[in-house]
């Protein structure tokens, strides 16, 4: 995205904030067409593809300086969906889902094809393809996976049209089965716990006799990738696991790395 195109956005974004805002405020509905009316108010040429707007401020950028400044100490705004075509800024306790640069990375025998990493970006579809080819929601869950859907866009209730980046299903050896809704967030973009509550509300109401696990991917460097295994409590979404993994040749797995991992 362009630096022109940040700062439209953001100017979009800020003016229907400050327009709704009063102070003590903790939620702001607005609706699909205030980005036409700001847009217009602004003299800012529309872009052509609305929902990009939503999506940059959600995961790609941070908030106007305006916007941030009225968030009170821990707490911080985010973008929900309301239904369709409607959205709601809400104020809420700061949570980030971010690799934690302690965690020591397993390292796995890289089975993605050659082709592919020679022509894979670092970005969203060359981090889920990685995790496809390399199985790793299989050794992360201990579960049979299978990849389901890429990019699953449906509309759920009470919170209008979401997009899954990829769903997988799976089995465990007992025969329970179970949904995965896999976040893959490449380059700059930013794991998002609202996304991720979209995810786990769309498998509740889209597959409600499997178990939800959601999944959340994040590139640490072109070989090293972050899982985490997300769950919402009291509301809020937490980690309740997290692992490395960095995709190396074969033979740079010595028998000191594997008795590490046997006893770790």
């Amino acid at each position: 995205m362009t630096v022109k195109a940040k700062n439209r956005y953001a100017a979009i974004i800020e003016h229907i904030f400050m327009s709704k805002y009063t102070k003590g405020a903790e939620e702001l509905t607005f609706e699909r067409e205030d980005l036409e009316r700001a847009a217009k108010s602004l003299r800012i040429k529309l872009p052509k593809n609305l929902g990009d707007v939503i999506y940059s401020i959600r995961y790609r950028t941070d908030l106007p300086p305006r916007i941030i400044k009225t968030q009170p100490a821990g707490k911080e705004w985010v973008i929900e969906g309301r239904g369709r075509a409607l959205y709601c800024f809400r104020l809420v306790t700061e949570n980030r889902i971010v690799p934690n640069e302690q965690i020591a990375a397993i390292k796995v025998p890289d089975a993605t094809p050659e082709i592919v990493s020679i022509y894979a970006l670092s970005d969203e579809q060359a981090l889920l393809a990685k995790v496809r080819y390399n199985r790793l929601l299989d050794v992360f869950l201990g579960l049979a996976t299978y990849s389901l859907q890429n990019h699953l866009r449906t509309t759920v209730k009470d919170l209008g049209q979401v997009e899954i980046d990829e769903i997988y299903v799976g089995i465990d050896r007992r025969g329970a089965q179970f949904v995965l809704p896999v976040q893959a967030k490449g380059g700059a973009d930013q794991l998002s716990v609202v996304q991720a509550k979209q995810d786990i509300a769309c498998c509740k109401e889209k597959f409600p006799h499997l178990l939800c696990r959601a999944i959340s991917a994040q590139f640490v460097s072109s070989d090293q990738i972050a899982l985490f295994e997300l769950a919402l409590d009291g509301g809020m979404v937490k980690i309740v696991d997290e692992k490395h993994y960095k995709l190396v040749p074969g033979d740079q797995i010595t028998a000191e790395d594997l008795a590490t991992y046997a006893h770790r």
